[in-house]
């Protein structure tokens, strides 16, 4: 595995971000395209239709973006993992720790929340109370799963072996390496 000083060569052409939920992978996502010159793909916004259903054509949306010579995207949703990971060159894992994940993920959400802000197809984050009442809950679903990535990495690592996959432990090591990338390192 590598870490946020190793050099990548050749150059990421085709670029997952993993991690749990709140760990910022949307927006390291955009920073590494940005560096790097990729296209990026925000994942829910292909998932999520009205009223946070599916979209029917969601599978078809990442078969096609994919096919494409370079990209970054998010790591996410099982119905489109093994694709992903089979059409990627590389994964930036972003692994910080629990507390500061779920600060994260609830300050987000938070935020979203009182702003009513617009994710997705026209989507806004339901009221802060169904935390409660909804296992589905953005904030729930950060603390059920908040150590899946680091079981599901390792075995991404042995059944993708094509795959480089770039730790990151906390926010300097993710500045540090997208600074690298803006740099030149290829």
């Amino acid at each position: 595995m590598l870490g946020a000083d190793d050099p990548l060569d050749p150059t990421p052409r085709r670029v997952l971000v993993a991690g749990t939920s709140g760990v910022g992978k949307t927006t390291t996502a955009a920073r590494i395209g940005r560096a790097l010159g990729l296209p990026h793909t925000e994942i829910d916004a292909l998932f999520h239709g009205p009223d946070w259903q599916p979209r029917e054509q969601f599978v078809a949306d990442v078969e096609a973006f994919t096919s494409a010579p370079t990209w970054i995207t998010e790591w996410q949703y099982t119905p489109v993992r093994a694709l992903l990971a089979e059409r990627a060159d590389t994964v930036v894992w972003i692994d910080l720790p629990n507390a500061v994940a779920f600060w994260r993920l609830f300050r987000r959400t938070l935020r979203r929340r009182l702003r009513r802000i617009e994710m997705w197809n026209g989507n806004v984050e339901p009221p802060l109370w169904t935390f409660f009442t909804d296992p589905g809950n953005i904030l729930r679903w950060g603390i059920s799963t908040r150590n899946t990535t680091r079981s599901r990495i390792p075995e991404l690592a042995v059944e993708a072996p094509h795959l480089r996959i770039v730790r990151l432990r906390s926010q300097r090591e993710i500045d540090r390496f997208v600074q690298h990338l803006g740099g030149g390192r290829g």
